[in-house]
């Protein structure tokens, strides 16, 4: 079974097609409902043609991202915008992770890895560099925050990183190999050790959408493989 032009495609067995909305129902119509609210190339051509952010901000009230700088007073900042997309986007994305099941659910898990990656990289290299973890928590990106983020500035070595903060979350998987390089956190290591997580992971999640199969394998393995 195949519903045209649908956002979830899957191959059913004659009879399941009536048990579809029990997993499936709510989260395709809000899915349909986020798609609808998205900008239309005539709004993007009329965001072009405004002059100021004032603007910008009035020609957004006609649309779904209305609300999104309502509460902002002017002068209006990029920066505010920006971290108004932001805020947006993870409530939306969240809102989604938090309705489907699997193995949906562990791809968009999947996809809030690399995030989470980077966030690491930061406090890491923002620690070595004596920034305090408090000026740089706020840096990082919302879909890559996890509890262990504030306490990775007492690590100094990848299997201390592991030990002592890494062990219990998601990443766990992809440290396996740098857990036994006792070399310090210094920018080159931490360079290598970017690398080899963003390898693994990416590796990890070829097979995990290779093994879906389907239209996950035909559209996201040629991306993966790419990355």
């Amino acid at each position: 079974y195949n519903e045209y032009k649908s956002y979830l495609r899957k191959a059913t067995k004659m009879g399941d097609m009536t048990s579809f909305n029990i997993d499936n129902g709510y989260f395709e119509a809000l899915v349909r409902g986020f798609r609808a609210g998205i900008l239309k190339r005539t709004d993007y051509h009329n965001l072009v043609e405004c002059e100021t952010i004032d603007d910008l901000k009035l020609h957004l009230q006609g649309t779904d991202y209305g609300p999104l700088l309502a509460n902002d007073p002017s002068p209006i900042l990029v920066q505010t915008i920006d971290e108004r997309l932001k805020e947006r986007l993870v409530h939306e994305f969240t809102h989604i992770r938090n309705q489907c099941v699997q193995p949906l659910a562990l791809f968009l898990d999947y996809m809030t890895y690399g995030y989470m990656i980077d966030n690491i990289i930061l406090l890491i290299t923002g620690t070595l560099r004596n920034r305090p973890i408090a000026e740089l928590i706020p840096r990082c990106h919302p879909l890559g925050q996890f509890e262990e983020l504030s306490t990775i500035s007492i690590a100094q070595t990848p299997a201390e990183l592991f030990n002592c903060v890494m062990v219990d979350t998601p990443l766990a998987p992809f440290f396996s190999e740098c857990v036994s390089d006792e070399n310090d956190l210094d920018e080159m290591n931490i360079e290598i050790l970017r690398n080899k997580l963003y390898k693994a992971y990416l590796e990890d999640f070829y097979k995990f959408c290779e093994k879906l199969g389907g239209v996950t394998a035909e559209v996201m393995c040629p991306i993966l493989a790419v990355s």
